[in-house]
């Protein structure tokens, strides 16, 4: 009889997920003859079900150029924090024994889990109980330390540059500040690279706590040298010197699930007070993670697919595929979910950025290779 593989997709969605999907159907059935069931909605599918799919050659046709995931995903189906409704009140629960039992009634010979910090530390947890698992990293935020990219971040990158872009004609024709909230909850690559791909004036990271004073001061002295318009780039997670984050709703308000927004409303009121300047904001949110992935992300995903193949094939476990530089590796998973991958303040792409002018809202200090 053939071995069975499972595939789940959890967390946020992002483009690239369908190609990674693609990627282990057809590797699997191509190169081992093993056959390949999907787990709808991230491990709510092994919660409530299983509920599962035939993944066949047929199941994956067309789907590379997709956004999503044909498997549909959530971000609230931690089994070992689950939420269990009695009596009209809501608590969570470990209810991770009952997704063994449903793993073990698929016969499957594995799981892989597509997913970014939080999925892959379910996984990795686990696989501590026994399940043999293999994780693919996926995050828009390319916040995992133990891989060079994770797919999904290019086409995000894309998406807010390209907002960029069109954003600046109307901000210089009616000669006001735009904000743009772009994600970015605990790192702000989206926000950096983005900012500097498209032209922006100012970029807030939370890497950076930002000084109100010190952007207003820069969107002055672009006013007086005759650039009557400016764009702030401000990723999510971005806080001020001595404050916090703007969160919508607390974790515990959100069942477990801490949801931030609301840092470029906040911010524009304050530049319109300091600055005079007429402010629009504009935040793109979910626009980053739909759409057709990009062909580095198409490319990047169809590689972790495969390589995902190959470690449950050689049992493997407890694993996540990982590039570093050109080549694609394997690495433990409790490694790869231990330290978050975040914007160095004093690195290359930050002294990029302020070399070109940029302001990233705190005062900035020359030093000897400034001065050369």
């Amino acid at each position: 009889m053939s071995k069975t593989i499972a595939i789940l997709t959890g967390g946020g969605d992002c483009p690239g997920l369908n190609a990674v999907i693609r990627g282990v159907v057809r590797s699997a059935i191509l190169q081992h003859s093993w056959r390949v069931i999907g787990i709808r909605d991230g491990f709510d599918g092994l919660v409530t079900g299983p509920d599962t799919v035939e993944l066949d050659l047929k199941a994956v046709r067309g789907i590379l150029p997709r956004g999503g995931t044909i498997l549909g995903t959530s971000n609230r189906g931690n089994p070992f924090a689950y939420p269990i409704t009695r009596d009209g009140v809501v608590s969570l629960e470990d209810v991770s024994g009952r997704v063994l039992e449903n793993f073990r009634q698929l016969g499957a010979d594995a799981l892989i889990v597509v997913g970014g910090d939080g999925s892959l530390k379910i996984a990795g947890q686990l696989g501590q109980l026994g399940m043999p698992v293999v994780g693919v990293p996926k995050t828009i935020d390319n916040d995992l330390s133990s891989t060079d990219v994770t797919f999904g971040f290019s086409t995000a990158v894309e998406i807010v540059t390209e907002a960029l872009d069109r954003l600046h004609s109307t901000a210089e024709s009616h000669h006001r500040v735009m904000v743009v909230e772009v994600m970015g909850r605990d790192a702000g690559w989206i926000a950096l690279h983005a900012g500097i791909a498209g032209s922006a004036d100012v970029i807030l990271i939370p890497e950076i706590p930002f000084r109100v004073e010190e952007i207003c001061g820069a969107i002055r002295r672009r006013r007086e040298a005759g650039s009557r318009f400016s764009i702030v780039v401000v990723a999510e997670g971005a806080k001020p010197a001595g404050g916090e984050k703007v969160v919508q709703l607390d974790a515990q308000a959100n069942l477990g699930v801490e949801r931030l927004g609301g840092i470029a409303h906040s911010l524009a009121r304050q530049i319109e007070l300091c600055s005079g300047m007429e402010v629009r904001v504009v935040v793109l949110g979910h626009v980053q993670r739909g759409g057709t992935p990009c062909a580095f992300d198409r490319i990047l995903s169809t590689r972790f697919g495969v390589k995902a193949v190959d470690l449950v094939v050689s049992g493997c476990f407890n694993q996540m595929v990982a590039l570093r530089g050109r080549s694609l590796v394997a690495v433990d998973i409790a490694e790869a979910v231990g330290q978050l991958n975040l914007v160095d303040p004093e690195g290359d792409l930050v002294r990029t950025a302020e070399a070109v002018g940029i302001m990233l809202g705190r005062q900035k200090t020359l030093d000897a290779n400034d001065l050369k």
